[in-house]
């Protein structure tokens, strides 16, 4: 059982070689430099190994969108429990999503954009994603009164989407991304009089 067990080890090994080489490149030159002869390259192995993991670079950038969603998870997670009340919960998970667009482009555009075989906002979705919109989940739960929780969060989600996109497209002056942040919070976080 020994070997077996570092044969597993191995393999668990290089496919997290293949997945962190796949967000490095993407991150520095975009995600069509990312080919699995590029990656072969990089982590030195033959793309045969590639194609053990992975059956290609679908497979691959549906990987690095999982793991992705995980790193998401906790940063979300992580300005979410460091709050002193749910305003600033929220605020922290609005301004940690925004950060984390922002620090990782090419990540966010493959969990977010990009055209990945995954399945969304559905059951069998992987844990990753389940955890990562569970965190936004929290977020809103204050703020959420009597309206539908998962229907509330999908549209601070999709605001926030929105801004990052809009922002990063250049369509909206990065400038006044804090003002537009705060609007946003300031229409989640309101109290009914």
């Amino acid at each position: 059982m020994p070997i077996q067990a570092r044969r597993e080890r191995e393999r668990a090994e290089r496919e997290k070689l293949i997945i962190t080489a796949a967000r490095e490149l993407a991150e520095a030159e975009g995600w069509e430099a990312v080919t699995t002869r590029r990656l072969a390259e990089r982590i030195e192995y033959s793309q045969p190994v590639l194609y053990s993991h992975f059956k290609g670079k679908d497979a691959i950038m549906a990987a690095v969108a999982v793991e992705g969603c995980a790193d998401l998870a906790v940063e979300l997670r992580a300005a979410r429990t460091a709050a002193a009340d749910a305003d600033s919960g929220l605020a922290g998970v609005a301004a940690a999503y925004t950060a984390f667009a922002e620090r990782h482009p090419a990540l966010y555009d493959v969990i977010f954009t990009q055209k990945v075989d995954l399945p969304f906002a559905t059951p069998e979705a992987p844990a990753a994603l389940h955890a990562a919109f569970g965190e936004l989940v929290e977020g809103v739960r204050p703020h959420a009164a009597e309206e539908d929780l998962p229907l509330v969060t999908e549209t601070f989600w999709a605001a926030l989407h929105g801004l990052v996109t809009l922002t990063r497209g250049a369509r909206l002056p990065r400038e006044h991304r804090d003002r537009r942040l705060e609007l946003l919070l300031a229409r989640f976080t309101a109290r009914p009089d």
